[in-house]
């Protein structure tokens, strides 16, 4: 196909995709009773290890397909808007086209993060196929150390496949804060996204448990550099990293459990990545009492979270329904491995 022809059918896939998002941002303002967005496991199995990261093994089978497809249709009937797709590393999972059109069956926008590795240009095609919406893919550094080897330099040629095949959105996140070696990768990364005509966005690094310490000058500086690369869409609504990036509390209302929901392996529902345990139900039995109760509860770990996915959907409702229950888990911030946070896939 003629890169004329490959434009007109991204453009196309672009305008289709913006116009069922406004629906569902419509409906996430209108009615407060379902989830804006659910992230799903199919597999806690990675390909990398990452020293930050407190999200995956080496181990774990892919969740059954037909499991994984029934999890699917009930956050469906929730009336979910986004499912993105998480892991782990979800290209692992051998069925995973098949997850991603039954999202779609759903009417849901259906989003996946991955570290790229995986990804060839039929790899890609399947992809495209399967209906997906929105890619994101973090990276660390510009040359592998240690600590990551998600970076610039390995994963510089899966980019180029994206921006040759995909039809779906791509989102590139580079990351500041503690165990980043140098800051100036994450403008480095970004401009390179743009370059590519992909999205650029940055999150900053914190612990187990979702809590950060305020970001160095020079942290800051990158930052912000960095944010001013992004485009005029949802992930611009940040004001909670600038807040932490400055070592300031935030005053929200967090709504996870409710208008945000994590979905593990396991099936059951938690607040979100770094706070699985809590409310720990399994996804086939929960409804709108147990979202209702989620809507209405306080947070402990909220004044210093960074959890990006939450903060982006409790936007929908910062300016309703203050929450009248406290928060009664023996909540403390964890000693575990640093974690970065995950735009959310608009």
């Amino acid at each position: 196909m003629s890169d004329h022809g490959f434009r007109a059918r991204r453009d196309w896939a672009a305008l289709k995709r913006r116009l069922r998002e406004l629906k569902m941002i419509a409906w996430g303002a209108l009615h407060r009773d379902h989830p804006i967005m659910a992230h799903i496991i199919p597999i806690r199995r990675c390909n990398l290890a990452c020293t930050y990261c407190n999200e995956y093994d080496d181990y774990s089978k892919p969740v059954d397909t037909d499991v994984m497809l029934e999890r699917i249709d009930a956050l469906g009937r929730l009336g979910t808007g986004i499912i993105t797709i998480s892991g782990g590393e979800p290209l692992l999972h051998p069925d995973l086209d098949q997850i991603i059109s039954r999202i779609r069956s759903t009417g849901a926008v259906t989003g996946l993060i991955t570290n790229g590795y995986l990804l060839t240009a039929d790899r890609i095609e399947r992809l495209n196929r399967a209906g997906l919406d929105h890619m994101q893919i973090s990276i660390d550094n510009v040359m592998p150390d240690e600590v990551s080897k998600k970076s610039l330099k390995v994963l510089d040629r899966k980019l180029q496949l994206l921006a040759g095949h995909a039809l779906f959105h791509v989102n590139i996140n580079s990351v500041v804060g503690g165990g980043v070696k140098d800051a100036n990768d994450a403008l480095t990364i970004g401009n390179r996204a743009v370059q590519l005509g992909f999205s650029s966005t940055i999150g900053i690094i914190h612990d187990g448990g979702g809590q950060l310490k305020p970001l160095t000058a020079k942290e800051r500086e990158i930052y912000l550099a960095v944010k001013a690369l992004e485009k005029r869409n949802f992930s611009q609504l940040s004001f909670f990293q600038e807040k932490i990036a400055n070592g300031e509390p935030n005053d929200w209302r967090c709504r996870a459990g409710a208008r945000y929901v994590y979905v593990c392996e396991d099936g059951l529902v938690h607040y979100c990545s770094q706070q699985r345990g809590y409310p720990a139900k399994p996804l086939l039995e929960y409804g709108l009492a147990d979202m209702r109760r989620e809507y209405d509860t306080e947070k402990a770990c909220a004044p210093h979270c960074t959890v990006s996915c939450v903060h982006y959907v409790s936007y929908f409702d910062s300016w309703r329904a203050p929450q009248s229950r406290k928060d009664t888990r023996p909540f403390e911030s964890p000693e575990e491995p640093l974690v970065h946070i995950q735009p959310a896939s608009r």
